[in-house]
């Protein structure tokens, strides 16, 4: 069930409605409401996917307790590792398994060495990657006292489940969550009309933004080999502008849909496209998963406390993982060790925490200097996701080999071009908003607020008249599906 879905423009109101009118404001009931909910929702991909997600679940509530009862280390420890193992094989086997079988075939295959390991023929299941990391950050906490194991069943089950949050993040951590689930929640008005308006957002930036680009996009990666050098960046813009409009888009639908029912999640996206450096787009972008490698892999390696080379090592172990994370797929880590160098400047000189915050705060425009460090952080960035895009290293080394040649200089030409300075004007207008709108939770947090109604709902209205004039004939699922 897509949330830019019919399906799911009739289950949301169905569920908010049985929420707050149907379990008479009892946290019990509303926690059970939202388990059968995000059950149902989830199991609307696939009914067998669900089995898999109940049995993680069941495995890291029972090992939560066992770890805190256990009376010796020992057993704590066994456990822990007995958690840990069988999400993270669960996760390799569905994940990784035809990654590792066909790699080191290669690599046999190198040596004279034939050999045919086979493939498993299984669907990835929606999500895993999410919801695995859920479960993990609960059992390591508890592993190291942070916090306590939840006994009530439904309540954990919520917390590893709740539907907004279960297929692409953000990656929730049960300290933040959890006191969330477990008390009361009464009916905000304000804090639903919120959660009303960043969802319109989110779908404006899906519909509109994301999928629109992502045709142009997959039009010309598809066909780069006989692509001038301007369509070649054209086309990395586009896909620039999808994955962030697709993602973002994504997470603002989650956290907007999550305030309906009284909880606030982790705030995903920080205006990552207006960064002045690479580390400050680290800490904009995906700030779940950035967050989660940086306090359960970069502190437990030792971080930046052990000199220079232990911080370079740690550095790019996380970026790596977190290549690798996103899927089986060399360009993935590849992506990943790019970033990894183009921090290393800001690493090693100590300058990675300088840009803390908003560029330009309390004033309209950057200064000359501010405006040089976003564009060549956001060059830097364009040029890693012609990477991540790529179907192998080989596509990616040839596309950028393309773009970098005396055809750059030309007109860009694919199909339905005119159609495409039409988006790249939209593009721009939305990325106007943003910039207006930077130092809020979300773009149009505050805007209209000062509006007579009227006023406001027809800003609103526009909105939704341009998704319905942009909206695409089919369906289209979240990039972060995928992963």
């Amino acid at each position: 069930m897509l949330f830019n879905s019919i399906h799911f423009a009739l289950f949301l109101p169905i569920v908010f409605l049985l929420y707050w009118f149907a379990t008479e404001g009892k946290a019990r009931r509303q926690n059970v409401l939202l388990l059968v909910s995000s059950y149902f929702f989830y199991a609307c991909w696939d009914p067998r996917f669900l089995l898999l997600l109940i049995f993680s679940t069941v495995l890291d509530y029972v090992t939560g307790i066992k770890m805190f009862e256990a009376e010796n280390r020992n057993r704590k420890r066994f456990w822990f590792w007995l958690s840990v193992c069988v999400n993270v094989g669960f996760l390799g086997i569905f994940k990784y398994y035809n990654f590792f079988s066909a790699s080191f075939a290669d690599a046999l295959s190198l040596l004279g060495m034939k050999v045919n390991f086979g493939t498993l023929q299984v669907i990835l299941p929606v999500g895993i990657s999410f919801y695995t990391f859920h479960g993990l950050s609960y059992v390591i906490d508890i592993y190291k006292g942070r916090i306590t194991p939840e006994k009530n069943f439904v309540d954990y089950s919520v917390f590893v489940s709740f539907f907004p949050l279960l297929v692409a993040g953000p990656i929730e951590r049960a300290t933040h969550l959890l006191p969330q689930i477990l008390k009361e929640r009464k009916f905000d008005y304000s804090q639903a009309v919120d959660g009303a308006r960043q969802i319109l957002w989110g779908l404006f930036k899906k519909i509109v933004i994301a999928d629109n680009c992502a045709e142009y996009a997959n039009m010309i990666f598809s066909n780069s080999g006989s692509a001038s050098g301007s369509t070649l960046l054209a086309g990395a813009l586009f896909f620039t502008f999808q994955i962030y409009c697709d993602f973002s888009g994504y997470s603002d639908i989650a956290l907007g849909t999550a305030r309906l029912f009284g909880i606030d999640l982790l705030r995903n996206f920080a205006y990552p496209y207006f960064s002045r450096d690479i580390a400050e787009f680290w800490r904009r972008w995906h700030i779940s998963l950035s967050t989660w490698f940086r306090d359960y892999l970069y502190i437990p390696l030792g971080g930046s406390k052990g000199g220079t080379l232990t911080t370079v090592r740690n550095t790019f172990i996380i970026f790596l993982v977190s290549g690798f994370w996103h899927g089986a797929n060399w360009t993935f880590i590849a992506w990943g060790g790019l970033n990894a160098l183009f921090i290393m400047p800001s690493v090693l000189l100590k300058t990675n925490r300088v840009n803390l915050n908003s560029a330009a705060r309390g004033k309209m425009f950057p200064t000359v200097k501010e405006f040089a460090a976003i564009l060549r952080t956001f060059c830097l960035t364009v040029f890693a996701w012609i990477v991540f895009r790529a179907e192998s290293i080989d596509h990616a080394v040839k596309y950028c080999a393309g773009i970098f040649s005396m055809s750059l200089f030309t007109v860009p030409r694919f199909e339905k071009i005119d159609n495409a300075v039409v988006i790249m004007f939209l593009v721009l207008a939305f990325f106007v908003v943003e910039w207006i709108g930077r130092e809020q939770h979300y773009a149009i947090a505050r805007v209209g607020i000062r509006w007579p109604r009227p006023v406001r709902w027809m800003f609103y209205s526009l909105l939704i008249f341009i998704m319905g004039m942009f909206m695409q004939t089919t369906e289209t699922p979240f990039i972060y599906f995928q992963f």
